[in-house]
């Protein structure tokens, strides 16, 4: 009986081992910039998309990697398309979250389009800002460098794992209908009496105004 017991628990003990990767695992969607950029990250801190090839050259691309190194935690760079239209539905924070649970390693992860660079701490006791904008014309180098440069350490901060779930959406903070009462209502309509009657006698006494300089100017001539 005892074996049986052992063997049982060594059994749900391997099911909780093979779970735990698949689990984990399963907060990150299945996509392809994601494979690509983890993949490419094995070797090097920055992956560039085919479609951005173009902008990037070897001394771009040297140039992110020397600013990279001189940072005191790991920086990992996905420069790939995003917006609306994918999984992220226009959340670059999120795409960032997701590449960084599927590295799964401690690091600032920044993802950079044409002119916007987003990043995320995960699992390090530092602060990245959320976004950075480039110039038309800056070097893209010189982007991620400026994104870095606003990169701040310190005891205040604690290590997070970076967010890889949807925000929710916003509430609505219409206010409630006036609710209606006769007092309400009685009030009003006092008061748009009041602003009438106001406004009547100011127009009758402009009237009157008129009418008494018209008749002065006929009665004085000769």
């Amino acid at each position: 009986m005892i074996k049986l017991l052992r063997r049982a628990s060594a059994l749900a003990l391997a099911a909780v081992v093979l779970v735990l990767p698949t689990t984990a695992w399963g907060a990150t969607p299945a996509d392809p910039r994601i494979a690509a950029a983890v993949a490419a990250w094995k070797d090097q801190p920055v992956y560039v998309d085919p479609q951005y090839l173009s902008q990037y050259g070897d001394d771009q691309l040297d140039a992110m990697r020397a600013r990279i190194a001189t940072m005191d935690v790991p920086v990992y760079v996905a420069v790939v398309p995003t917006g609306a239209w994918f999984q992220e539905k226009g959340d670059t924070a999120l795409l960032a979250g997701w590449l960084a649970a599927a590295n799964g390693k401690p690091g600032i992860y920044v993802v950079m389009d044409d002119y916007l660079t987003t990043g995320v701490e995960h699992l390090v006791p530092v602060y990245a800002p959320a976004r950075g904008y480039g110039r038309s014309k800056e070097p893209k180098s010189q982007q991620l460098s400026s994104y870095l440069d606003e990169v701040e350490t310190g005891d205040r901060y604690k290590a997070k794992p970076a967010r890889t779930v949807p925000l929710p959406p916003r509430e609505e903070r219409d206010s409630p209908p006036e609710r209606f009462t006769v007092g309400k209502a009685i009030g009003n309509g006092i008061g748009g009496a009041v602003l009438g009657l106001m406004g009547g006698a100011l127009l009758a006494g402009i009237v009157l105004g008129l009418a008494a300089l018209v008749a002065g100017r006929r009665g004085g001539r000769p």
